[in-house]
């Protein structure tokens, strides 16, 4: 039996939303067009511009209202940088670069940084042996300090949570935040699964905010099992692709006989 992926963020976010106590780690999302961009602007100051079925942080754009009336609005994609100074230039733009996809408006979450650098926070959650839904690892994602996405194939470096929240808790209080954060991951993954029963493995992405308060970010059902080789504690990874055999998404790998006498 097949691996279930599902590529839409807007049919994952759709289910998500359904639930009272996932809701509230939810940025407000929305699909572009005109009023929700505009509103959204409004209300928040600054929001994410994201491809549908986007994979690796690729077209993610974060767009922000600026203090300067003849700047308007900062537009950045990658290490592209520009300003647009109507609302109307900036609309046209962005319905010219999204080519006929259907794009979402998220709500922009200022992450926490780490000697200046965003970060936020990838769970790996993965069905165990026993077929129940497991949160097996935990990684920081230090972005770029030139780009607005963390992932590793945009420049992003994986780190140990640890050191990137040393600044911003004790250790008793990340002990506590990093049982919130599987908590929270183990039912996004039963609350997807009810409609995609194939579903074996996430990654959730989690922006942090000042207070402390997680923002589910994203979630991807074919996460790379890989990022976690990056940690000083080699058993997570070590668990993360011995489930990740178990369910079938690696083939085990055959020991070759002896060829003593």
């Amino acid at each position: 039996m097949t691996i279930q992926r599902v590529k839409s963020k807007w049919a994952k976010t759709k289910i998500m939303l359904k639930s009272d106590y996932l809701r509230q780690f939810m940025p407000v999302t929305k699909l572009f067009d005109r009023t929700n961009l505009r509103t959204m602007l409004n209300e928040y100051g600054m929001v994410y511009f994201k491809p549908i079925n986007g994979t690796f942080g690729n077209g993610v754009t974060r767009i922000e209202r600026t203090t300067t009336p003849s700047l308007g609005y900062r537009y950045q994609l990658d290490t592209k940088i520009m300003f647009f100074s109507s609302f109307e230039q900036l609309y046209q733009y962005l319905s010219k670069q999204k080519k006929g996809r259907s794009h979402i408006v998220q709500k922009g979450i200022h992450l926490l940084r780490h000697q200046k650098r965003r970060f936020d926070i990838r769970v790996m959650v993965q069905k165990n042996p026993r077929n129940v839904w497991e949160a097996t690892g935990i990684i920081g994602r230090l972005a770029h300090p030139a780009k607005i996405v963390t992932n590793y194939h945009s420049g992003g470096t994986p780190m140990a949570i640890e050191r990137l929240m040393s600044d911003h808790a004790s250790p008793s209080e990340l002990a506590a935040f990093k049982n919130r954060l599987r908590k929270l991951s183990i039912t996004i993954a039963n609350n997807l699964e009810a409609s995609y029963p194939r579903l074996k493995e996430i990654g959730v992405d989690i922006a942090i905010d000042a207070k402390l308060h997680p923002w589910i970010l994203e979630v991807n059902t074919l996460p790379d099992p890989f990022i976690f080789r990056k940690l000083p504690d080699q058993s997570v990874f070590h668990k993360v692709y011995r489930y990740a055999i178990a369910y079938g998404r690696f083939k085990r790998k055959r020991v070759k006989p002896s060829s003593g006498g």
